[in-house]
């Protein structure tokens, strides 16, 4: 229920209105964001929203995030008839009001990082829904009803406590769904109905508890990336191979049959063919061979070189003031990254961009820069400057001050907003809130005092990686935990792992390399293997004492089973 205290009054007895609703009201805008611990102070004093926020029917784009204070969204949303986008996430709401279903334009819904225990079935009468995100929540169950989202393109129930998915999620009439994305949940089944999902193209259950895939996965035509890590499967090849196999493997293997049980279409008959040959050919001693074939193709292996054994070691100091600003660092360097061949460096940098709006959740909690280490001036300093001073390269752009970059970006955004109609921006738009009120900036200096990271925004163009990098400097920050910063690492340095050795399996062309500023030595050779070797990084204080080592004896304990890790 909506709360008024006496310290939302005005002398008439009116609610003090706040100043963001006030300028939207009187500018008649249509976008609204409400963000931030300033923004949880009032929510706190006035014990929820104001209730002018309700008023704004013209809004189209409405964000209240990163609000703990926050536990409940009165039922006159209704009255926000225009609302196409509604986001709601890191706040702590418990239950979302009925009221919600009456958003007839609704297409975007993100009410990811709460509290709630359920979704109220009128959700499922949003038929314009695009996008529903409800991810890092203790939700116990989704309702039925999800196929009257006729228009459902996405949706992502990551991180909570489903133990199974609405019956209808598989219903033909989704013909626009193509993305799914439960992992980290209690499932214990995938349907076999999900061939109906014509459209389907990424689905990812990594983490539950299945404990077989169905024959008729194989038949989704569009499919192609899948994420089945971290399940318990009775098929143990089929495990092994869900762990390292490209996608197209696996739905070769379930197409075949696997352990005799499938019946998929026959599409890939050459494929089918060659696999039902091997079953049906080997005896024990072949079976054998066969599984030993399995786990030296799915093998991944990441040696650690201990800072001790490298004369020449990169060290990162930090200075006294960062720890008011953003205090956790840690960093890393790693050799034996091949992003020369076919899609490598692209695939690398699309799987940066998802580890930061997943793990990282949209950069709020940490933040990844990568570097080539053959452009860094050693040893660098951790630092801290006003925002006006501190002056940077950024990515594809001309040397700036941080101000006139945030500035710049906002511009863009907003002609973005305006020109083409967009309710949500991309790229490092999106981010710019996340340094709202701020004065002092935390950066990444080297030795020649140029600013080669600007956390949480963008790295410098001086350090950029290309093709021919050869090796990387890793550097993840956060303002949350320490704890936060190696778990980011660890999944980084993995999925480098794993793209390491598709790249390898792969053998794709040498792409070319069209920046103009590439050196002419000679071509480097195609690796002998997927390895990859990290070089452990130390960060310590202005006087030289040890703040962190990465990655230390406790870091990298992953347990992915076909990641061997050498220390």
């Amino acid at each position: 229920m909506f709360r008024v205290t006496l310290d939302n009054m005005a002398e008439d007895g009116s609610l003090n209105i706040w100043p963001e609703i006030e300028k939207v009201e009187k500018e008649n805008r249509r976008e609204l964001v409400l963000q931030g611990s300033a923004v949880d102070k009032k929510i706190q004093s006035s014990g929820g929203l104001h209730a002018r926020l309700y008023s704004l029917s013209l809004l189209n784009y409405l964000e209240i995030s990163q609000c703990p204070s926050l536990h409940e969204i009165h039922e006159n949303i209704s009255h926000l008839s225009h609302l196409q986008s509604l986001i709601l996430c890191r706040n702590k709401l418990t239950a979302v009001p009925k009221s919600i279903g009456d958003l007839k334009a609704i297409k975007v819904l993100d009410l990811s990082v709460n509290q709630l225990q359920a979704l109220p079935e009128e959700i499922c009468a949003l038929s314009e829904l695009n996008t529903l995100n409800v991810s890092c929540n203790s939700i116990t169950a989704l309702p039925d009803g999800l196929s009257k989202c006729v228009k459902l393109a996405s949706i992502n129930v990551s991180k909570n406590a489903l133990s199974r998915l609405p019956d209808d999620l598989w219903c033909s009439k989704l013909e626009l769904l193509s993305t799914i994305i439960a992992s980290e949940n209690a499932i214990e089944e995938l349907s076999s109905e999900v061939h109906n999902l014509s459209a389907l193209k990424v689905l990812d259950l990594s983490g539950n508890k299945l404990q077989e895939l169905p024959w008729e996965l194989a038949d989704c035509s569009k499919l192609k990336e899948t994420n089945f890590k971290g399940n318990k499967l009775k098929d143990k090849r089929l495990e092994k191979m869900v762990n390292g196999c490209q996608t197209k493997s696996v739905l070769d293997y379930l197409r075949a049959g696997g352990r005799g049980k499938g019946k998929g279409k026959q599409q890939d008959g050459e494929a089918s063919e060659k696999l039902v040959s091997k079953k049906k050919s080997g005896g024990k001693q072949k079976g054998k061979k066969e599984a030993e074939e399995v786990d030296e193709l799915n093998r991944m292996v990441v040696r650690v070189l201990h800072v001790s054994k490298v004369p020449t070691a990169v060290t990162v100091k930090v200075s006294e003031g960062i720890k008011d600003v953003r205090p956790y660092i840690v960093c890393c360097i790693v050799k034996g990254m091949n992003l020369r061949q076919g899609n490598a460096l692209k695939r690398f940098l699309v799987a940066q961009t998802k580890l930061h709006d997943e793990i990282c959740g949209k950069r709020t909690t940490a933040t990844i820069a990568t570097h080539d280490l053959g452009l860094l001036k050693a040893p660098l300093l951790y630092d801290v400057r006003p925002r006006d001073t501190l002056k940077i390269v950024p990515l594809g752009r001309k040397e700036m001050r941080a101000a006139e970059l945030l500035e710049l970006l906002q511009q863009e955004a907003d002609e973005l907003r305006k020109h083409k109609k967009r309710q949500n921006v991309s790229g490092l738009h999106k981010y710019l809130q996340l340094l709202d009120g701020k004065d002092l900036y935390p950066c990444l200096v080297d030795a020649e005092d140029h600013v080669v990271s600007f956390p949480p925004i963008t790295n410098s163009e001086r350090t950029k990686i290309k093709r021919s990098t050869q090796e990387l400097f890793l550097e993840v920050t956060s303002s949350t935990s320490l704890q936060i910063c190696k778990d980011v690492m660890d999944a980084l340095i993995i999925r480098m792992a794993e793209l390491n050795k598709l790249t390898f399996d792969v053998k794709e062309d040498v792409g070319s390399d069209e920046e103009t500023d590439v050196t002419s030595a000679p071509p480097a050779e195609d690796p002998a293997s997927p390895e990859l070797t990290v070089v452990q990084v130390k960060v310590v204080d202005v006087d030289g004492n040890l703040k962190v080592v990465y990655p230390s004896k406790t870091d990298l304990m992953s347990d992915v089973s076909n990641l061997t890790v050498i220390r």
